[in-house]
């Protein structure tokens, strides 16, 4: 069982059941959760996103700049991620009846990997693709979502990860 956070830990927990109990009836959308949630292990989709983007652009472009900028940042997050779960070491959730929905390479959860890395992307790339905001934030928002659906994650360890990437991104993204 995960360590104790108090009341707040039976809140997280009331949730993720909750979260969890619903929307799973259809092997093929949880396959699928499952596989999309996959390509955002380590910032694997997002490491991509900025290599992609900084190799299309222009040389000395501001747009490439802020693409180079974007990957040092997801990894910057990736590694503060890191940390917070060395220093906090909450376990991940266990519900002997339902259990994860996907492997996982850490036994910690707070905070989400996932969320952290995706927002503080979302956030950085932004700037090298403005008018795709939208779209980054909605699969940033989709990778945070997926962890708790397939219950590897509590609900406050996504809204920790989504934070400290946002803050993360927004404080070293390009300017």
């Amino acid at each position: 069982m995960a360590q104790s956070f108090g009341p707040a830990l039976e809140l997280d927990r009331g949730l993720l059941r909750l979260l969890r109990e619903r929307g799973h009836h259809d092997p093929g959308v949880v396959r699928a959760i499952a596989g999309f949630s996959r390509t955002g292990e380590h910032g694997a989709i997002w490491f991509a996103l900025g290599t992609i983007g900084a190799a299309l652009s222009a040389e000395g472009s501001q747009r490439r700049a802020c693409f180079k900028r974007g990957i040092a940042i997801t990894g910057l997050a990736y590694g503060l991620n890191y940390a917070v779960k060395l220093g906090v070491k909450r376990r991940r959730p266990e519900f002997e009846d339902l259990p994860p929905l996907t492997p996982v390479v850490s036994d910690l959860s707070f905070p989400s990997a996932h969320a952290t890395t995706s927002f503080a992307a979302a956030t950085a790339y932004s700037r090298a693709l403005p008018l795709a905001s939208p779209l980054l934030y909605g699969a940033a928002t989709t990778f945070a979502l997926s962890r708790p659906y397939l219950g590897v994650h509590y609900p406050s360890d996504v809204l920790a990860g989504a934070a400290l990437g946002t803050l993360t991104g927004r404080l070293l993204r390009c300017q």
